[in-house]
């Protein structure tokens, strides 16, 4: 799909050139074009939803239909930037839909106020990448499976509390191009002594090397066999984040809702009940994720969705551009140690 719409709209105009200046010089015209002609679905506008649609907005994608079916809270306020405070009460969609829109108004910005759920599958097919966020695990499957056998990128992620995640799949081929240091090749001079045979690098020239790699679905990053010998061997290496994400998800899916912090001592303990569940399930034993984490995945935190959301914003923009290696396939952020990890989790 993005070949097809490099054809259909390979020209930038002066005023686009001017606007995306710094960004052309960073990672050339071409992968501008291809960013320039594509079509991206938001879905969620809680605080990672507006931090992704600013990123994709300033990065200068064609278009960002938001779709949610929320309507604006007190919590929304405090997490989202782009809802005036005297929207509460309103669709969340169409209250971002003004400061959205005036981040870039190159960019054709659409509001949606309908559900996920009840869009058919025609829906999602005009889009060149679809971004989850706020979705259940069932969702999130069903739109991955649907998206990719068209050729269409998937991007998952979720804050909560101080932790957050993002998963991408870019298809079984997905192209790109990595700008690499140009090695210099020994001349064919008869000179003497072993070092003039040997290839060196040159800091001051660079050259783009093509590469394809591939990826899998969201079932199968998440229905990993931990009874088998090489899942064993790797669980010391193993992200706990990966199954803090399990739990967290199979609480939404019970609950139809996030840990409230209202109901902080209920949704404490049902936490805990369902990650002993899910671990025994996963077969993987229970103390692998400590009580510790209940206390800190209430709510959306403003400065772990800045995190996340730049994070994955960034793979948006590098999957549709075709520029630099994306993450494969997960990242997990960890507000408390203020770090993160890439790992992969699928078939090898």
């Amino acid at each position: 799909m993005i070949d097809m719409i490099e054809k259909e709209d390979a020209v930038i105009s002066e005023e686009e050139a001017a606007q995306y200046d710094r960004q052309i010089r960073l990672w050339g015209l071409d992968a501008q074009k291809r960013l320039r002609g594509s079509r991206v679905l938001l879905v969620g506008l809680g605080g990672l939803g507006a931090e992704v649609a600013k990123n994709l907005i300033l990065a200068g994608v064609k278009g960002l239909t938001l779709l949610d079916h929320e309507q604006v809270s007190v919590e929304s306020c405090r997490a989202q930037f782009l809802v005036p405070v005297t929207a509460q009460g309103q669709n969340r969609a169409a209250a971002s839909l003004e400061r959205a829109q005036n981040l870039n108004p190159m960019v054709e910005v659409h509001a949606d106020p309908d559900k996920i759920e009840d869009k058919p599958d025609d829906f999602f097919l005009q889009f060149d990448a679809v971004c989850l966020t706020g979705c259940s695990r069932d969702l999130m499957v069903r739109v991955d499976q649907l998206c990719s056998q068209r050729s269409i990128k998937v991007f998952c992620g979720d804050v909560y509390g101080y932790y957050g995640y993002m998963f991408c799949n870019l298809g079984q081929e997905h192209n790109y191009v990595e700008e690499k240091p140009k090695v210099v090749k020994p001349s064919g001079e008869a000179n003497d002594g072993p070092e003039v045979k040997k290839a060196k690098v040159d800091p001051n020239e660079t050259t783009m090397v093509k590469k394809t790699v591939a990826f899998c679905s969201l079932k199968e990053a998440l229905e990993v066999d931990w009874t088998s010998d090489q899942a064993k061997a790797s669980l010391k290496r193993t992200p706990v984040d990966y199954f803090l994400l399990h739990v967290l998800l199979k609480f939404r899916t019970d609950k139809g809702r996030d840990p409230d912090p209202q109901s902080f001592a209920e949704d404490s303990e049902l936490l805990r009940q369902i990650r002993d569940d899910v671990l025994e399930a996963l077969a993987v034993n229970s103390d692998l994720l400590s009580d510790d984490f209940i206390s800190y995945c209430f709510s959306e935190m403003s400065p772990v969705c800045a995190v996340v959301g730049g994070v994955l914003g960034q793979e948006v923009v590098k999957a549709l551009s075709q520029r630099d290696a994306p993450h494969r396939n997960f990242f997990f952020f960890d507000g408390r140690k203020g770090n993160g990890v890439v790992d992969f989790f699928g078939p090898k």
